[in-house]
């Protein structure tokens, strides 16, 4: 019998979606091949660069086993954390990761960081953050897990440097350079 884990100890992470458990393992279909979407090597530079692997000071970059280990956190209750697709919606109706909410990046553009009023409603409403008399109080904050398409895609670096711009504390934002195209390629569950 062919074995399709995760990792050799590791045949599953169990996310939530939605308020719904969902099950993320690997593609057990061998002829199984990467979603079109993905399939593209070729990409116009700008704007689609490849990425750097270390994007800010202070900022951790990830890779799927500490995605997962995010997700599992989640699951079992820990607090404060929160995996984002920072896609727009239509992409991430086409499929994301198990466990991760929609707070696109791209729709909250609306000029220069610090006139990004979808962003700043964003920080008290999903990431815990407080706002008093202009400013942000980060100390509740949650740890974001962030992602977009893949390493060529800068919606996420660009979020992840307007986040900064912000105040929120590097040390509470990670990055998931590989993106969906990385997940895909490793027959992750997409849902």
């Amino acid at each position: 019998m062919t074995n399709f884990n995760i990792t050799a100890d590791l045949p599953m992470v169990e996310a939530i979606h939605l308020g719904k458990p969902v099950t993320i393992r690997r593609e057990e279909n061998p002829a199984a091949t990467i979603r079109a979407d993905y399939a593209l090597t070729a990409r116009q530079c700008p704007p689609y660069c490849i990425q750097p692997m270390q994007l800010a000071a202070g900022v951790e970059t990830l890779g799927e086993l500490e995605v997962l280990d995010f997700l599992r956190r989640i699951r079992q209750g820990e607090g404060k954390l929160l995996v984002v697709d920072s896609r727009t919606p239509d992409w991430y109706a086409k499929g994301t990761i198990p466990g991760a909410v929609n707070v696109a990046y791209a729709q909250n553009m609306a000029g220069q960081a610090t006139d990004l009023p979808g962003v700043r409603k964003t920080l008290p409403e999903l990431f815990g953050v407080k706002e008093a008399a202009g400013a942000y109080d980060f100390s509740g904050a949650y740890t974001l897990v962030i992602f977009c398409n893949g390493p060529w895609c800068g919606q996420t670096p660009n979020y992840i440097r307007t986040l900064l711009g912000l105040g929120y504390p590097a040390s509470k934002l990670k990055w998931y350079r590989g993106g969906m195209q990385d997940w895909c390629s490793l027959g992750l569950s997409v849902i």
